[in-house]
């Protein structure tokens, strides 16, 4: 029993590691030649992450899954555009940021935008119930755009 109990606990850590590894970039034009470079979506996140609840849940039901970290993994360049009340930030990323809200007419958080690898605007999307699959699949419509 006691053995059964480390394995499965073992590859519990094992499949959350996953999850745990993915890179948010808060670097627009780093996130942009990397995509180019890999061929791969960027993917924006506009949230608001220490006091926007949609946001938390969106981070707590999709982004941290296994399921998003192996699609991330594969296909996406992730991009934080934060705008937190109590985390500290730079003033040059909070301008940066700032400066990305208006050019993307981002109202609300969380509002995701994706870009292809060239940089075109190809989707927008925000939280939705369902877990990660459901996200996946928008995310799949706007590579094929």
């Amino acid at each position: 029993m006691k053995k059964l109990l480390t394995c499965l606990l073992a590859g519990w850590a094992v499949a959350h590691a996953a999850a745990a590894e993915l890179e948010w970039i808060t670097d627009l034009p780093k996130a942009q030649e990397k995509a180019r470079t890999e061929k791969k979506l960027v993917m924006m996140d506009f949230t608001g992450s220490d006091w926007c609840g949609w946001c938390i849940k969106l981070h707590k039901e999709v982004f941290s899954t296994d399921d998003f970290a192996k699609y991330a993994k594969d296909n996406l360049v992730l991009v934080e555009v934060d705008f937190p009340q109590k985390k500290k930030q730079s003033a040059a990323q909070t301008k940066a940021n700032k400066v990305l809200q208006e050019k993307y007419k981002v109202e609300g958080y969380p509002t995701i935008i994706v870009l292809n690898s060239e940089g075109k605007k190809v989707g927008e999307l925000g939280y939705q119930a369902g877990g990660p699959k459901p996200f996946i699949a928008q995310l799949e419509k706007a590579k094929k755009k």
